[in-house]
């Protein structure tokens, strides 16, 4: 794209604290409001390092996942008896299985909302059931956290193949015929994640990225000089 278009790349863009930390209290996006993250952050504050599956199939952006996929993905999250921090907007929870909060409320914790970027930087999660929007596809690689990629639509598939294939970061969840992940593969991808054959490797790539994120933006990083460079094209022309 240079040849044909000059441009510098920057990024990642997400807030300096769970990177370089050079921005000090630089801890959020700034345009969402806030909210009381206690009872997740507390509730992670009790799990053993690792142990949690964090799920979110986006929580900004309008998606709406067919009920026969939110059964699956309970029954899923539920086959694999870890622990599990689900968030799950107010219209969907009648799309979960009967009784599931309460027959999972040893393992498990369902809310509507919580700060992303707390829980995916929190030790005890340990893997990220996610939809692969970009924005949640970056947090987890610059936080290092493994990847169950159930992509939905746009560029999401997009991003779940870099996920699995080029960045190695994660594993892809199967769709059946009917375009839904089914519950025993889910069980499984967790599973191989977490501790699978391929975990040790998934989580060598994830740390990999994690550290080329932080050098990128860090002074003197690819990101860091791109920027100055644009800064110091736009104050010339202006003089």
């Amino acid at each position: 794209m240079s040849k044909v278009c000059p441009m510098k790349t920057v990024g990642p863009t997400i807030p300096s604290f769970y990177l370089d930390n050079i921005i000090e209290n630089d801890k959020d996006y700034g345009f969402i409001q806030p909210r009381d993250a206690s009872e997740c952050l507390n509730w992670l504050n009790s799990k053993p390092s690792g142990s949690v599956v964090y799920v979110s199939l986006s929580t900004v952006a309008f998606s709406n996942p067919g009920t026969n996929q939110n059964e699956e993905l309970a029954c899923g999250i539920k086959g694999s008896n870890y622990y599990f921090i689900w968030i799950v907007k107010a219209f969907e929870m009648e799309k979960l299985p009967e009784n599931f909060i309460k027959e999972t409320s040893d393992k498990g914790l369902v809310v509507e909302w919580c700060p992303q970027l707390e829980v995916l930087s929190h030790k005890a999660v340990g893997c990220f059931i996610s939809h692969c929007g970009w924005n949640s596809t970056i947090e987890a690689i610059c936080l290092g956290v493994p990847i169950v990629a159930m992509p939905l639509w746009s560029d999401q598939k997009t991003n779940a193949k870099f996920i699995q294939d080029v960045w190695k970061v994660g594993v892809r969840v199967k769709r059946d015929e009917n375009d839904v992940g089914g519950r025993k593969d889910i069980e499984g991808c967790i599973w191989e994640v977490m501790e699978g054959d391929r975990a040790v490797e998934i989580k060598e790539s994830c740390i990999k990225w994690k550290k080329l994120a932080k050098e990128a933006v860090s002074q003197g990083g690819t990101s860091d000089k791109n920027l100055n460079e644009l800064v110091s094209k736009l104050t010339t022309s202006m003089s």
